[in-house]
């Protein structure tokens, strides 16, 4: 006797979109089989044309809580990605206070979590300028990876690292395995925006500094042996730099992210369209597809990364910096693919197996034998306009406000239940050992 059976003539398996009937047991998917197969079970639910999704994994979400949770806190943010088709979020190591670069600091984070998450919650670490001998601890406590800036990171307390403790880093990581996930600007190359215009902090940051800040990774990654991931690629001009480079061999991978792919600097008609790096041109929007395409660039995140009404007040030139889409990362993301002629499991390894694959959650982002039945319903050609008043982000403050897209997520289920729409937390913390640290109970 299964606890669950849900069937669909349209299930995104990983080798492609058939008929299925997917049998769930203790939270887990433990066989797939014919749409019409017999399957006895306590609950049964036949989707009909819905597709069935794995829940999506967004490997780079800023929570926030403690310290800053007036931004977001991990109720909110993780009702929003229960809404959005998200059942799994890693956050980041910044913006709460303290920030996670200790094993306290990290048991901190886990505590104000357990009993608040609708989705399952791994987290970053964080490698800033004197934290070195605390890494390997906070591997073996868990986290999935190490974050750091080479260039200021917009709080004090999280410093940017110089190329040499980007290095030393790197040859404290390779001894364990560990993951350096890099936010890659050149500060040389950076400088205040003359204005507080659009045109002035896009020149500000310029796509130059994040290729040459992508260069020194790369020579730094293939000097180490560790393996390294760039942070949201906003430039094109990075996209060569990573191709050779994983083309000799080189452990890199990169991300981007929907705004970077779906909205333009022409649009940028508020400061709810800034960000860093900055969204950038329509012609290098067409390149950052193509690097998608061409597999230079793996994942799809959102780099959630919300703050309160009146830090996005002002201009350009003194407005936080921060998109928040947590909540609509799919329909965007699919409705832009869609136009270009991607399909609907290009988007699925975009945005669920290839952030898995990065965080080491090997049990997420994929329906198969095995693994979390973290499920999606998924109409892909529903019409919806964004309310931002509705997103279940604490703060209604989004670039996409009044946007329409095509995408309705109609039921999410973790690990088997159905999560958001008023049901509760459900979530569990989990770690990179792939344990249950953590849960709702």
């Amino acid at each position: 006797m299964h606890d669950l059976v849900i069937r669909s003539r349209r299930v995104a398996l990983p080798e492609g979109i058939r008929a299925a009937a997917i049998a769930v047991r203790d939270g887990k998917i433990v066989a797939l089989a014919d749409y019409d197969a017999v399957l006895p079970a306590a609950a049964t639910t036949d989707l009909a044309d819905l597709v069935v999704l794995p829940g999506l994994v967004d490997s780079h979400v800023h929570v926030n809580e403690p310290g800053r949770t007036e931004w977001e806190g991990f109720a909110t943010a993780t009702k929003a990605a229960a809404a959005g088709g998200v059942t799994t979020i890693v956050d980041m190591p910044l913006n709460s206070l303290p920030p996670t670069v200790t094993v306290p600091h990290l048991e901190t984070k886990r505590s104000v979590a357990v009993g608040q998450c609708h989705v399952d919650v791994a987290f970053w670490g964080g490698a800033i300028p004197g934290n070195l001998t605390s890494l390997r601890p906070l591997h073996e406590a868990g986290v999935v990876g190490f974050k750091c800036f080479l260039s200021p990171s917009g709080v004090d307390e999280f410093p940017p690292l110089g190329l040499g403790e980007v290095e030393q880093v790197m040859r404290e990581l390779v001894a364990f395995d560990g993951l350096l996930v890099v936010h890659a600007e050149d500060p040389v190359r950076l400088h205040d925006p003359v204005d507080g215009s659009y045109r002035a902090f896009l020149d500000s940051r310029p796509g130059a500094a994040e290729k040459a800040a992508v260069q020194e990774v790369i020579a730094l990654a293939e000097a180490t042996g560790v393996r390294a991931h760039i942070l949201h690629v906003s430039a094109a001009a990075c996209l060569e730099p990573l191709a050779a480079a994983q083309a000799r061999g080189v452990r890199i991978t990169a991300e981007t992210c929907p705004h970077y792919l779906t909205l333009s600097a022409a649009e940028a008609s508020s400061t709810a369209f800034k960000c860093c790096p900055p969204i950038r041109d329509a012609g290098n929007q067409d390149a950052l597809w193509q690097g998608l395409a061409d597999g230079v660039l793996s994942c799809v995140v959102s780099d959630h990364s919300p703050c309160t009404p009146e830090l996005k007040e002002g201009d350009f030139a003194t407005a936080w910096g921060g998109i928040s889409s947590l909540q609509i990362g799919l329909p965007a993301v699919w409705t832009a693919a869609a136009e270009r002629g991607f399909r609907l499991t290009d988007v699925v390894r975009w945005m669920a197996a290839a952030p898995a694959e990065l965080a080491g959650l090997s049990h997420k982002g994929r329906i198969a034998i095995g693994c979390d039945a973290d499920l999606v319903a998924f109409d892909p050609w529903a019409p919806i306009t964004v309310d931002p008043g509705a997103l279940a982000h604490k703060n209604p403050i989004t670039p996409y406000g009044g946007r329409e897209l095509r995408g309705l997520v109609h039921a999410t289920w973790l690990r088997g239940r159905v999560v958001g729409n008023g049901h509760p937390p459900a979530g569990s913390l989990i770690s990179l050992h792939h344990n249950r640290i953590g849960n709702h109970v």
